[in-house]
């Protein structure tokens, strides 16, 4: 009695290749974003200055409420941020949390930027605890014009916020025109920052 002929069309062989494939596609993820990591790097471009797909688009009409019992100089409530105030003036949209120690480090610029009469600058305070945020400003000083608090995080979705802090520069048509990540320095600040400021108030 023969043995019947048993036919073989690489039915076995599909699955284990996939098999292969799926344990080495991490490794291969990792690659390739190891890959564009370095190409930036190399590339000389600076980290902080992530594109933004609202660059050259108006900022979005955000309404959010005041942080209660943050006073102006004048003993008054420090307003809300409101979208449609964005416009008339150069505004500086400062993204700053309490719980955020890169926005501690880059808050005695804000001050410094909220002194310069030519510009308007407010806040949005990211997923914070009132009180919290209320003692950071108390402690550190406020210079904001406005500030709008976004304990729910949707408005910084709006804004397309990477991190925490983040500083925007919106013209006086209220179109977001520059868009900075990560806490300014005093070397950002002078060569990277005030330059754009610059830029969209010469427009």
């Amino acid at each position: 009695m023969t043995d019947p002929v048993k036919h073989t069309d690489g039915g076995e062989a599909q699955p284990a290749k996939k098999r292969v494939f799926v344990a080495l596609l991490p490794l291969i993820i990792f690659a390739a974003l190891a890959g564009i990591f370095t190409w930036q790097l190399l590339s000389g471009k600076n980290m902080q200055e992530i594109p933004s797909a609202l660059i050259g688009r108006d900022a979005p009409q955000t309404d959010l409420p005041p942080l209660e019992g943050l006073l102006l100089a004048d003993g008054s409530q420090t307003p809300g941020l409101k979208g449609a105030d964005l416009k008339g003036q150069v505004t500086l949209v400062n993204i700053w949390a309490s719980w955020c120690v890169p926005c501690r480090d880059e808050h005695p610029l804000i001050v410094k930027l909220g002194q310069d009469p030519r510009i308007k600058v407010v806040g949005l305070n990211y997923k914070d605890a009132p009180e919290n945020a209320l003692e950071f400003l108390n402690s550190l000083g406020n210079s904001y014009d406005a500030v709008g608090t976004d304990r729910s995080g949707r408005a910084g979705i709006e804004w397309g916020v990477y991190g925490v802090p983040e500083t925007f520069i919106v013209n006086r048509e209220g179109k977001i025109v520059y868009k900075f990540v990560g806490p300014l320095s005093p070397e950002s600040l002078m060569k990277q920052f005030m330059p754009e400021v610059e830029k969209a108030l010469a427009q």
